[in-house]
């Protein structure tokens, strides 16, 4: 999960490395460094613990290197500080290297290196890497034979970057599961983890796949691979502007993305809205009809909020489509021995595209003789490249870690997705189509007006911000939001919080609710609302403080919500879109009056690439 760039070109290598590791920085926010060439002298590496600006304040602006290497660190081996930042070095102090991932084996390669008589001065598996480059070098291997005999010894999961202090404007990488992409320039090249550092730089970008090695040098990108010929990789053009992901008036990104969904969901639903009656929805799958009709049940494998939107998925598809769906945590997925037979289709749904436990997922899937779908954010990712088919969401690029319009996007596909599959199917009612696709025309502006209710949520915030403990409460697909919303409030402000069925509130969660203890109930008005407001009573009546969303016209509740939040009219399946924006707001206000860091929460990073 931890972050690298590159640079080898012509201008000062540090400016841009530190920037790239800016736009990275949701990746892992531990610890940073650089390492730049130093001609003779090798190189000079600076390091720091804590945030990017740590290590802001230690870089020599002045240093005219053309060439280095960088990493912003989510910890896995090592404690979070100076002496675990990368990048690391040999013990002769002529390599360094970078690495996102795990070494399984480094215990085995630290007993190697040991018994030839090499200390070692961190605590992370990653050191073992220059180290074992630099090892072979002493007994003649040169940098690519060395380096390419290293990576053969590795296992587990990587991407590496890795400079020689006497091969100056060359960098070495490698991928084996995290992402890797080479952004291509005129007489420069750049090398990050994410599209997102590129696109000041360029748009022509090549994403290395699994067993690839490379070498950047001002003059372009070669590949290779141990175990074959030298593979050929497509230039991508990539879309992305980078404004998009700079926060602009806001004071967070995360602000800022919970605001852009309107617009976020008009791009998902571009050209996806049919124009005529009885037109066909345009996914642009591509499957025909014996394919459609083949779909006999399917697995949807996520993991975090894109678990819970599986979760919601489950519902339109099985109400609209008539399909079983079981949704997995794909970390738990392949260790079941699923069942996988005839007709499944796996769907994985992945903001990223190269979250690690939902790509082992569909690969597991996908060998046990299931056709395989990705839903995901990111075109050229792992998951768009894997899977057999891809539905992008196109919800544009989402910095902050917590995330907001990638959720309320895949629910929009997953929409779609149902709506298709129940079209091919005959199952689905012409009428709840015809509703439900003006209800989809509609929803962007709806989302703007549900943002509009901020004022009223700061509110709530203000009113709760020093609680412990929150409890939400939803029924039917509003389940899942509810478990989302108290994900949320978790991952931003450190509340402990907890999402539940309403309806089993009485088998266990009720005996947490007292006076101090708020409720957020989610109330839409559809077939769900006169037994999840049963429910309500139960709390209420323990003095269970309830703070509920309703539709218009509907807040009074009898007196059992403390205060409601109004929400715009909208069709009860497109309700789960909608009651997320106020849920997100309320957690992105209460983790703000608390003093956290919204856009970087402690001891996370926004794409999972380790298992």
């Amino acid at each position: 999960m931890c972050g690298i760039v590159g640079y080898v070109g012509r201008q000062a290598a540090a400016p841009i490395l530190v920037e790239g590791l800016r736009a990275l920085e949701y990746r892992g926010y531990d610890s940073a460094g650089i390492a730049l060439h130093d001609g003779a002298e090798g190189f000079r590496v600076f390091r720091a613990s804590g945030k990017l600006i740590q290590l802001q304040t230690r870089v020599d602006w002045g240093d005219p290197s053309s060439c280095g290497i960088g990493h912003t660190r989510w910890a896995t081996h090592g404690r979070p500080s100076e002496e675990n930042a990368h990048p690391h070095r040999s013990s002769d102090g002529k390599v360094v290297a970078v690495h996102n991932g795990i070494f399984e084996n480094y215990l085995e390669l630290r007993a190697e290196l040991a018994s030839e008589g090499i200390s070692f001065q961190t605590e992370t598996d990653t050191e073992c890497f220059p180290l074992l480059v630099g090892l072979l070098m002493s007994k003649g291997a040169g940098f690519l034979e060395a380096f390419s005999g290293a990576v053969g010894r590795l296992r587990g999961i990587w991407a590496l970057a890795c400079l020689r202090a006497d091969e100056p404007d060359r960098i070495l990488v490698a991928r084996s599961g995290p992402p890797l992409a080479v952004g291509l320039g005129e007489g420069e090249q750049f090398l990050a983890s994410d599209v997102v550092p590129l696109l000041r730089h360029t748009r022509r970008v090549v994403y290395l796949e699994d067993g690839d090695l490379g070498e950047l040098t001002r003059e372009g990108l070669r590949l290779f691979r141990l175990d074959g010929p030298a593979p050929e990789r497509r230039v991508h053009q990539v879309p992305f502007d980078p404004v998009a992901a700079e926060k602009g008036r806001y004071k967070h990104f995360m602000q800022k993305e919970i605001f852009e969904q309107g617009s976020a969901l008009s791009n998902t639903l571009l050209n996806r809205l049919p124009v005529e009656p009885g037109e066909a929805i345009p996914l642009d799958l591509p499957y025909g009809p014996e394919d459609w009709r083949g779909i006999e049940r399917i697995h949807i494998v996520a993991c975090g909020t894109s678990w819970h939107a599986g979760l919601v998925g489950k519902f339109f598809i099985e109400q609209l489509a008539r399909v079983p769906v079981e949704v997995d945590y794909a970390s738990e997925y392949r260790y079941r021995q699923p069942v996988v037979q005839p007709g499944t289709l796996a769907l994985g749904i992945t903001q990223s595209g190269e979250t690690a436990d939902t790509l082992a997922a569909l690969r597991e899937a996908a060998a046990l003789g299931a056709r395989t779908l990705a839903i995901c954010n990111v075109q050229g990712s792992s998951a768009t490249r894997s899977a057999q088919a891809t539905l992008l969401t196109h919800a544009g690029p989402e910095i902050g870690v917590a995330s907001t319009k990638a959720f309320t996007t895949q629910l929009a596909v997953l929409l779609l997705l149902a709506l298709r599959l129940g079209e091919e199917r005959g199952s689905v009612l012409p009428e709840i189509r015809a509703t439900l696709l003006e209800g989809l025309r509609q929803l962007p502006a709806q989302l703007e007006r549900a943002a509009a209710l901020e004022g009223r949520i700061l509110q709530w915030a203000h009113r709760w911000k020093e609680a412990r403990d929150f409890l939400y409460l939803g029924r039917g697909p509003m389940y899942p939001i509810a478990l989302e919303g108290a994900l949320k409030l978790k991952e931003i402000s450190y509340i402990h919080a907890e999402g539940y069925p309403a309806g089993e509130m009485k088998h266990g969660p009720i005996a947490l609710i007292d006076r101090h203890l708020p409720i957020v109930a989610l109330l839409p008005a559809d077939a769900h609302r006169e037994k999840a407001i049963s429910n309500l009573q139960e709390a209420a009546a323990r003095d269970g403080r309830i703070l509920a969303l309703v539709q218009e016209g509907e807040e009074g509740l009898n007196g059992i919500a403390e205060d409601a939040l109004p929400m715009p009219r909208i069709h009860p399946w497109l309700a789960p879109i909608l009651y997320t924006i106020p849920l997100q707001l309320l957690a992105y206000h209460i983790a703000v009056l608390r003093g956290c860091d919204v856009d970087q929460p402690r001891n996370l990073a926004k794409s999972v690439t380790v298992e």
